[in-house]
């Protein structure tokens, strides 16, 4: 559950920062590499092609930061001991 809140919480500000800054990479990159043609359609106010490229650079650094937070957090957990067999 926590996996998703910091997967939210990095989406939000990482998509928040691209609406500022269009040129963030990758997403500027996937968007060219797709070939889809820019357009200047307005979806509340934001150029249709800032919003596609601000909600792939949001998905990526979402996992990204997800996937080491998951890592960090299996790191931490101690393994459980197995319990050895007692002789009578």
């Amino acid at each position: 559950m926590r996996g998703a809140l910091v997967f939210l919480a990095v989406f939000v500000l990482v998509l928040v920062a691209t609406l500022a800054y269009s040129d963030m990479p990758p997403g500027r990159q996937i968007y060219n590499a797709l070939n889809i043609p820019t357009t200047e359609q307005q979806v509340i106010g934001i150029p249709a092609t800032t919003l596609v490229v601000a909600v792939f650079n949001g998905v990526i650094y979402g996992v990204i930061v997800w996937l080491i937070y998951s890592l960090a957090e299996r790191a931490r957990k101690p393994k459980p001991q197995a319990q050895q067999p007692q002789s009578p």
